[in-house]
């Protein structure tokens, strides 16, 4: 029997067994995580003597150099491809972020006329997603085969960040936003001085979550992007990467140098599509736990 003022066990201090094990088995996952995205590092840098030795894959070259880099590029497809991603990623994620705002604090507020009916239709496209026929039509029907608004349009509103911004939305007091409407202050005004700036934490994890979104995306592309030089990085990834097509303007270094090996330009491609989402994760990564919980609590 347990004592009325023992602690619960999860509270004890672990024991020296415990502790190991717990490091242990971080270990294994933080090696399970690290090792992939090294061997790609490494096999993007490795010459083409290292990647035969190897086999393939690479862990450590031998003799490093930034020839696969350079190579890509210099055919300027890649550059191009990146350059459309990031357009892409961030008109998308800015336009997201601001209709998902503007619907959610609406929907948040009480005595809005049609609110529930307009919550209903949101969720009832996160459990029904139309299929990729009408889809296509539909795109087809606006005009936007082949223009990068067809990147945008069709996913510009997630229902599950809609419903976690308004849940932390009704979080915020109505004393609050009833003593702003006693000094006169309209709903927009409410919006950008006292809700957004009470909203940083919840608001990053949103933008990150589209910008992801939007950043990996190439399914959409695929389907209505016909043509080949306004494809974004991903899809330019997906098709040489995974399907393994010749890359357009790839050209070696120089006529007396032998181009890359193919595993290296591949590799070198796959860091090139990772480096952005790891360069802006870090900056939002302290927001992301307490933007996620505080849009999930009330009270």
């Amino acid at each position: 029997m347990i004592a009325s003022n023992s602690r619960p066990p999860w509270l004890e201090r672990p024991t020296v067994a415990g502790r190991a094990l717990k490091l242990a088995v971080l270990a294994v996952v933080t090696l399970a995580v690290v090792y992939p995205f090294a061997t790609v590092v490494a096999t993007s840098l490795a010459s083409d003597q290292d990647v035969l030795d190897s086999g393939g894959l690479v862990l450590i070259p031998r003799h490093p150099n930034l020839a696969a880099y350079s190579t890509i590029l210099q055919g300027g497809v890649i550059t191009h491809a990146v350059l459309v991603s990031v357009g892409v990623t961030l008109v998308g994620t800015l336009l997201s972020l601001a209709t998902t705002v503007a619907m959610a604090y609406g929907l948040s507020r009480r005595g809005v006329v049609g609110s529930r009916p307009i919550l209903l239709i949101a969720l009832f496209t996160l459990m029904f997603t139309p299929g990729i026929i009408p889809n296509y039509l539909l795109v087809k029907q606006l005009g936007l085969l082949n223009n990068y608004a067809s990147l945008i349009l069709p996913v510009l509103l997630n229902a599950f960040n809609l419903v976690v911004l308004r849940g932390f939305f009704q979080g915020i007091p109505q004393d609050l936003i009833d003593s702003a409407r006693m000094d006169g202050a309209g709903d927009v005004r409410i919006l950008t001085t006292i809700v957004l700036p009470l909203s940083k934490a919840v608001l990053a994890v949103i933008a990150l979550f589209y910008a992801v979104s939007y950043w990996n995306a190439f399914f959409n592309a695929l389907l209505y992007l016909n043509d080949s030089g306004k494809w974004p990085l991903q899809l330019v990834l997906r098709l040489y990467v995974l399907q393994g097509a010749p890359l357009p303007g790839t050209v070696a270094l120089s006529p007396d140098m032998a181009p890359p090996p193919t595993q290296s330009v591949q590799m070198a491609v796959v860091v090139i599509a990772l480096v952005p989402i790891l360069l802006v994760y870090p900056f939002l990564q302290r927001y992301f736990t307490r933007g996620v919980l505080t849009g999930a609590i009330k009270g």
